[in-house]
């Protein structure tokens, strides 16, 4: 699980992805963020049950931004379908307030004073619930209710982001996106447009980790090179997955083989049993041919081929 956490975080701890995100997301990409603006900032944060010990709680990706005037901002991505591409998570709201309650409360202990902004993104085949709030989740008497604060979650399902979303990206995370968007669109969707990467091994590890096809993570140090783009990568990816469809078709004929050897053994033992006891009944109590495949119960429609075995 760890490994597979670290490989979430990789793509987008990059400050050209991180940034691209934010303003792809937030901004409609327009260039508000920029990636020499961003430093990286502490990932994790403790909290304590009651009566029990100390417990940690990280994010997935956290850095601060500091725009043009100088103003420190804190935003914080915690990446969702990257571990559950099929579910949602319905307490999300819950964890993100722990989150931001988090980063909000280690400001006390400074003179700053900055908003805290989390992105959940979510890449999951299947639309998220319904629980997108506290109100979603916590059951709460209607007496109390007005003086209950709710608290949502910045939701984005990438794979149904419209296609004119696509143009808003221009790190390596467009190709992501471009993936999930229109194969969700068009299952048969191939690119045309070979945009390079720029972190080629952490994208073919997020793209094994959202797809959970391990031909993209074989494509890692492969013997016919590098691959630079998403056309050279499902090219490489078809023909891993042909080979091994040939070496499964392979396989299992030889296991058909094996087994059709094993069937046919079994079935002339059968015959070979069966002729031993029509002689034995002829022999011991004088009995024809028929009576005795009668007496055995052999079906009719076998009984010419043991009476052609006699009569040779």
């Amino acid at each position: 699980m760890a490994e597979k956490d670290i490989t979430e975080k990789t793509l987008e701890a990059y400050g050209d992805v991180f940034a691209d995100i934010v303003n792809g997301l937030l901004f409609d990409g327009e260039q508000v963020l920029a990636e020499q603006s961003l430093t990286d900032a502490q990932t994790f944060s403790m909290y304590k049950e009651e009566g029990r010990r100390l417990h940690e709680q990280e994010r997935d990706v956290s850095k601060y931004w500091v725009d043009q005037k100088g103003e420190r901002v804190n935003v914080r991505i915690a990446l969702l379908g990257i571990e559950n591409q099929t579910s949602y998570d319905r307490d999300m709201p819950l964890r993100v307030i722990g989150y931001d309650g988090a980063a909000y409360r280690a400001e006390l202990e400074t003179p700053d004073r900055y908003p805290v902004v989390t992105l959940v993104l979510y890449f999951g085949d299947k639309p998220w619930g319904k629980k997108k709030t506290i109100f979603d989740i916590v059951k709460i008497p209607e007496k109390i209710r007005p003086y209950v604060n709710d608290y949502k979650i910045n939701l984005f399902e990438i794979a149904r982001l419209p296609e004119t979303a696509i143009g808003r990206f221009h790190s390596d995370f467009k190709v992501v996106a471009d993936y999930f968007i229109r194969k969700r669109n068009n299952p048969d969707y191939r690119p045309t447009d070979p945009v390079s990467f720029r972190h080629v091994d952490e994208m073919l590890k997020l793209m094994t980790v959202l797809t959970k096809d391990h031909r993209f993570e074989a494509l890692i140090g492969d013997e016919g090179g590098k691959v630079s783009n998403m056309c050279e990568v499902l090219d490489r990816v078809e023909a891993k997955g042909r080979e091994k469809g040939r070496e499964e078709g392979r396989a299992e004929g030889r296991e058909e083989g094996r087994a059709e050897g094993r069937e046919e053994g079994r079935a002339e033992g059968v015959e070979l049993t069966r002729m031993e006891s029509i002689k034995n009944v002829m022999a011991t109590l004088k009995f024809t041919a028929q009576q005795a495949m009668d007496v055995l119960r052999i079906p009719a429609d076998e009984q010419p081929k043991y009476l052609g075995r006699l009569e040779s």
